[in-house]
């Protein structure tokens, strides 16, 4: 089948699908919307069979990686491109799912009490799983499990498997059960400020009883993604955060029907009841993420034997990795605390916060993320066997890549902001004030996007080269600092626009410490020359600004015209988008990036699947 038809059918589903869930957000909100979800269920009917098809082969493409070696470094250069795609796609999918969980919760509630109180809740586990689990854990796994299973061999890499698994079941419980009874001091640490509104501070303190378990599952599953990626299979786990977050809202619309039944169930006015609903769907999603991954590892050859042994080398190299990991790896996310500590002084300031955050982490994880996850095993491989020099031709390449994508993206979410945050959160009880003062937000966080994606390829270059102190130390600098900048901003601007001025401060930390480990990592690996670098800037200056350009001015040729509706909005932010790529795509190429190649590689490479024994034909050759 030729590559237009694929992108043709593509467009249907992607179409279909955006109706459907436009269909089911307005069920929030006094529309009659069935006839929306019908239109879109029938749309994604017309190409089901394909879509079917699609999803198989893919499923095998992605199983295939498990069998595959390393034959040459070209070979594992286009292993790793392939893999870069699948991870991308897989993540676009789980960003998209999160999207939707916002967007549905803040069609519930509004950005106001309520919501606040969920998401103060959710931000203690939820910060634990980003520190330990999947940030810390999953770094410091997957390098010390890819060498072990290229020095010691399959029999240790299951043994030191096992033994992680036992040690988080017990570590995980014992933090859950402290967790759990020392909640209230938790939430008065966090939210203190939530003490200036009725009941707001004991609901934030149920909910996160409710929710603290839900480490112990991300916590899991953040050991099986290290094994999986480790074996070469990204797109499963990957993906496992795509059925979190189906799961969870699936779950919680469905429980806080159940919890708080309403008069009319297309115009809700949920309370107290069905966020309780929300915070159970939470948890069953953290259930869904380990179990889809399970599988895969059983496939692998992974028996799981109960056994703790704090002496073995393998666990101690973990522990020495991934303490410093933890540090390192918490400036952004105890930045973000810190910001919920000044933001709830303001309600619905946390939920602004929250809602823009989401919507940045879009690119981070499609690209930032993506990238990331497919270039650790590779450089710790790489270091392994001592080869420097591929172990900085790769880190050059994913770090280019990063840059060449989160910059333009910056720029689009910028010029963008107040159609976005309209388009996808003003429905139900989000209103016209909420949209206006999270698009302000967005703006500040876009400033950071760059630094903050391409933190996730350069951070743990360090834990493969055995340096985790530098990014430690470089980590508590930016909390320091993050205090004072929010403490000045604060001073200056007053509480009118704290939602603002965190989201600023957040940004620059983010730069700042993506700036200085390139410095510690250019005197240790060679990553290209300043010269390549001064010039890859220019050209890519010249794009983004060409992409600004054109998204602005076709924003303010098309939304008069269109109206500030959701309809008018989604056409608008399709005409700029496509503006802005345009306009990119053609000024990077006339410059001669190479990046453009390989994005459009990436690309292609997942919309016109291959056959797995085409691809292991290939590298026979």
């Amino acid at each position: 089948m030729r590559p237009i038809q694929h992108i043709r059918r593509i467009v249907v589903l992607v179409f279909g699908l955006t109706i459907t869930i436009l269909g089911v957000v307005l069920l929030l909100a006094p529309v009659p919307a069935c006839l929306i979800i019908l239109a879109g269920l029938a749309i994604l009917g017309i190409e089901f069979e394909w879509a079917r098809n699609l999803f198989k082969k893919t499923h095998s493409y992605i199983n295939s990686f498990s069998a595959r070696k390393v034959a040459d470094p070209g070979t594992e250069k286009r292993s790793a491109r392939a893999s870069a795609g699948i991870v991308g796609l897989a993540v676009i999918g789980s960003r998209i799912f999160g999207l939707i969980r916002e967007l549905v919760l803040a069609a519930m509630f509004g950005a106001g009490k309520y919501l606040d109180s969920f998401l103060a809740a959710f931000q203690i586990p939820n910060l634990l799983r980003d520190l330990f689990a999947e940030g810390a854990l999953s770094t410091a796994f997957t390098t010390v499990f890819t060498r072990t299973w290229e020095k010691e061999g399959q029999e240790r890499s299951w043994r030191l498997a096992s033994m992680v698994f036992s040690s988080v079941i017990l570590a995980g419980g014992l933090l859950c059960t402290v967790g759990i009874l020392i909640s209230p001091l938790i939430v008065n640490l966090t939210s203190f400020g939530f003490h200036e509104v009725p009941g707001k501070f004991e609901l934030t303190v149920k909910l996160t009883r409710i929710m603290f378990p839900f480490i112990i599952f991300v916590a899991l599953a953040a050991v099986v993604m290290g094994v999986l990626n480790s074996r070469h299979i990204f797109g499963l786990p990957a993906s496992a955060s795509t059925v979190f977050n189906i799961v969870s809202v699936v779950a919680a619309i469905t429980l806080a029907y159940a919890f708080d039944p309403q008069a009319d169930w297309r115009r809700p006015h949920f309370g107290e009841s069905a966020l309780y609903g929300a915070a159970l769907g939470v948890l069953l999603g953290g259930m869904a993420q380990l179990a889809v991954q399970l599988p895969a590892m059983w496939r692998q050859g992974f028996t799981f034997t109960w056994k703790v042994d704090f002496t073995d080398s393998g666990l101690r190299d973990i522990w020495r990795l991934m303490w410093p990991s933890i540090i390192a790896g918490s400036a952004v996310q105890v930045n973000v605390l810190i910001n919920g500590i000044f933001a709830s002084h303001v309600d619905g300031a946390r939920s602004w916060l929250n809602c823009a955050f989401r919507l940045m982490q879009f690119p981070i994880g499609v690209f930032g993320v993506a990238i990331a996850t497919v270039t650790l095993p590779a450089v710790a491989r790489h270091h392994a066997r001592g080869d420097l020099s591929a172990f900085g031709n790769t880190v050059r390449e994913a770090l280019r890549l990063t840059l060449f994508l989160t910059i333009p993206a910056a720029a689009g979410l910028f010029v963008l902001a107040p159609d976005l945050i309209g388009l996808i959160y003003q429905h139900g009880s989000f209103t016209a004030r909420d949209t206006a003062m999270t698009a302000w937000t967005l703006r500040a966080y876009s400033l950071g996007l760059a630094g903050y994606a391409a933190l996730k390829v350069v951070t743990p270059c360090f834990y493969a080269l055995g340096l985790p102190k530098i990014p430690l130390r470089i980590s508590l600098i930016a909390i320091a600092l993050n205090v004072v900048l929010n403490s000045v901003m604060l001073t200056v601007m007053g509480f009118d626009w704290i939602h603002m001025t965190l989201a600023l401060a957040t940004a620059s930390i983010a730069t700042v410490n993506f700036a200085q480990l390139i410095v510690h990592l250019r005197s240790r690996v060679a990553i290209g020359s300043p010269g390549e670098w001064v010039g890859f800037s220019a050209r890519l200056a010249l794009g983004t600004i060409g992409c600004a350009l054109a998204a602005w001015s076709t924003r303010w040729l098309v939304a008069p015209m269109v109206g500030t509706g959701t309809g008018g909005r989604l056409l608008t932010v399709l005409a700029a988008v496509i503006a802005g790529v345009l306009f990119f795509a053609a000024i990077t190429i006339i410059g001669g990036m190479s990046e453009i190649k390989t994005a459009v590689k990436i690309a292609l490479s997942r919309i016109a699947v291959r056959r797995p024994a085409e691809n292991n034909a290939g590298q026979q050759q």
